[in-house]
């Protein structure tokens, strides 16, 4: 991943703690990232979905209308497959 796109954006920390019961659906697990050690994101989600593993950003609870809103998304592509990326990874590693 090229750091330019992300403007300096980068994972410094994360976290990720699988389920392990089959309860839960299609969540597979929670995750925590600190990008460039000062922006803390709880609440991802690792989800498997029928194209695979995908990371489901934290949703507003307080929300009342028929869709979801996300309290917190990245702005463009390569951030979200460049947290994606490492959250996945962190979570393949975890299981291993």
């Amino acid at each position: 991943m090229k750091e330019e796109n992300l403007n300096g954006l980068k994972s410094t920390q994360v976290q990720v703690y699988p389920f392990n019961c089959e309860t839960m659906g299609y969540t597979k697990g929670l995750a925590t990232v600190v990008l460039n050690d000062v922006l803390l994101i709880r609440g991802l989600r690792v989800m498997d979905g029928p194209n695979g593993l995908f990371v489901g950003y934290p949703l507003d609870p307080f929300y009342k209308g028929e869709d979801f809103r996300s309290v917190v998304q990245p702005c463009n592509s390569d951030l979200r497959k460049h947290i994606e990326d490492c959250v996945l990874e962190k979570y393949q590693a975890t299981l291993a």
